[in-house]
């Protein structure tokens, strides 16, 4: 069964939620959460992380952009671990920028636009 969602955008759909509350079975759960990120932050995300990716390295080693992502959100303290795949290589589990609220999400391309700036990447046209 499907999960209805609805934003609260102003009166009438803040009178559709207060009718739902009214009418939901005895112990159905609510969750409130504030806006999940955008498309165009996420492609900038992947367009900044993609650039990085292409013009630097850590520790010695050329990383994905996938790699770099988790590097930038375990360095704001989001919890990200990487896993010895089955064929020997590190995989990132843990916290998904999926999952970001926009505000996270613009807390994370700010901190990457800073690393980038101490780190000579120069971003594509892309990114801004």
């Amino acid at each position: 069964m499907s999960k209805p969602t609805l934003i609260l955008s102003g009166p009438r759909s803040r009178g559709t939620a207060e009718r739902w509350v009214k009418t939901a079975p005895h112990n159905t759960v609510v969750t409130f959460s504030k806006p999940g990120r955008t498309i165009p932050q996420n492609a900038r995300m992947w367009a900044m992380l993609t650039d990085i990716s292409t013009q630097t390295q850590h520790t010695g080693v050329r990383k994905s952009p996938e790699a770099w992502k988790c590097l930038f959100m375990h360095a704001l303290g989001h919890e990200v671990a990487f896993e010895t795949g089955l064929n020997g290589e590190p995989f990132p589990v843990g916290f998904r920028s999926s999952k970001m609220s926009k505000d996270q999400m613009s807390d994370l391309m700010g901190f990457i636009e800073a690393w980038v700036a101490e780190n000579g990447v120069v971003f594509k046209e892309s990114t801004t």
